[in-house]
């Protein structure tokens, strides 16, 4: 049981490398456009739940302990898009 959880373990934490690396190509290759910017909001949602699940061990807990990071996290990940997506008024 214990080799199971371990090697989950590591699937998830070679998932999580990869959405990194994965962001950090779109940043340095400068590919980054209003689109993207939502599948890296979306990914950033996808890693953190991850981590909670996984590592903060939350995965076999009680729904609202383990919702609680995941919310705040959506809630989070909604206000940088919001902010991201709103037009920005000209200065002059």
């Amino acid at each position: 049981m214990k080799m199971k959880i371990k090697r989950t373990l590591e699937y998830v934490w070679i998932f999580l490398v990869i959405l990194t690396i994965f962001a950090y190509l779109l940043g340095y290759l400068k590919l980054i456009s209003t689109s993207l910017v939502g599948v890296l909001l979306l990914t950033t949602f996808i890693k953190g739940a991850l981590v909670s699940d996984y590592f903060m061990g939350l995965k076999g807990v009680a729904g609202k302990y383990r919702f609680i990071p995941v919310i705040w996290l959506g809630v989070v990940i909604i206000l940088i898009a919001i902010a991201y997506y709103l037009p920005v008024p000209a200065t002059h």
